[in-house]
């Protein structure tokens, strides 16, 4: 089958724009009444559109469901002056403005809007889906839903000290927010034993395989402060829709037991995949095609 056609579109989030793109549906299997349903898409701690999301967007076109994929504020081809800020406040605001786009595009039903999310993302979907009850469904691939656990398994991986460096440079960024200095970046993903968000054996190399022109290693350290209190988890009693959660049961940035435990604490119908995989694993090759199967299957059964 033929790319899919896709449309430069925008939006906006808290005033400033987003960038995004309009994949459109090949196939009109799940049309209704004129309409296709569509999901919306970004990508997790750091990433931006053009890093390995599109691999999933042409699975779900082909299957008749059109999607959203677009780049948070400060990333990518988005606008915001605070570059290489993550706030997952801020990108759950972003998200939600990215429903309020995807229900306004020609062709789309409104009451059949999934999210998709992965890693730090997979936990924004959960968080946006529990205030929203029109969405329709929810995918949460490796997903990061309790930051308190993911700082215990960075210490577990990278040693005790570890949190303690990543919230000192976190400190640092913010005095110099304050003080009107340029803000201080530390890698995303990096060697073990180096400072990065991600430091994992594998990380930096399963980055820089999927990264797009776009992608830039660095974010800006103050967000090491907020990752233990974004804790999506607690808000999974109030998802009511369809939720499909992909675990990779050797996860080493988004810990698998936490995502379990939120799978059985969804308020609605919840389905629990696993994958003998590391984190990324699930963005290109033989998993990817597998992950992306079984998220067709999932939404094929909900949407239609």
């Amino acid at each position: 089958m033929s790319a899919p056609t896709v449309d430069d579109v925008s939006f906006y989030s808290q005033g400033v724009r987003c960038s995004a793109w309009h994949v459109h549906a090949q196939s009109e299997d799940l049309t209704r009444n004129g309409l296709r349903p569509c999901i919306v898409i970004a990508h997790g701690f750091g990433g931006t559109r053009d890093t390995a999301l599109m691999n999933f967007a042409e699975g779900f076109a082909a299957a008749g469901i059109d999607s959203l994929v677009f780049d948070y504020r400060g990333f990518g081809a988005s606008d915001g002056a605070a570059r290489q800020v993550v706030s997952y406040r801020k990108q759950r605001q972003d998200y939600r403005a990215a429903v309020d786009a995807a229900r306004r595009l020609r062709g789309v039903d409104a009451d059949r809007i999934a999210l998709w999310g992965t890693s730090y993302s997979g936990g924004h979907v959960l968080a946006v889906a529990a205030a929203d009850p029109r969405i329709a469904a929810v995918v949460a691939l490796v997903p990061a839903t309790d930051g308190l656990a993911a700082v215990v398994q960075i210490g577990r991986y990278a040693g005790p000290l570890a949190p303690l460096k990543l919230t000192a440079h976190g400190l640092r960024d913010a005095l110099t927010r304050l003080t009107g200095g340029a803000p201080h970046h530390i890698p995303l993903a990096a060697k073990p034993g180096s400072v990065a968000i991600i430091a994992t054996p594998g990380a930096l190399e399963g980055y820089e395989a999927i990264a797009g022109p776009t992608w830039r290693n660095e974010v800006c350290a103050r967000t090491t402060l907020e990752v233990a209190l974004n804790r999506p988890t607690t808000k999974a009693p109030k998802v009511k829709c369809p939720t499909l959660i992909q675990v990779g049961g050797n996860d080493r940035v988004a810990p698998p037991a936490a995502a379990r435990k939120t799978a059985r604490r969804i308020g609605g119908p919840a389905t629990l995949l696993e994958y003998p995989v590391d984190h990324f694993d699930v963005y290109a090759g033989q998993w990817q095609a597998k992950a992306l199967d079984d998220e067709i299957d999932f939404l094929v059964q909900v949407l239609a």
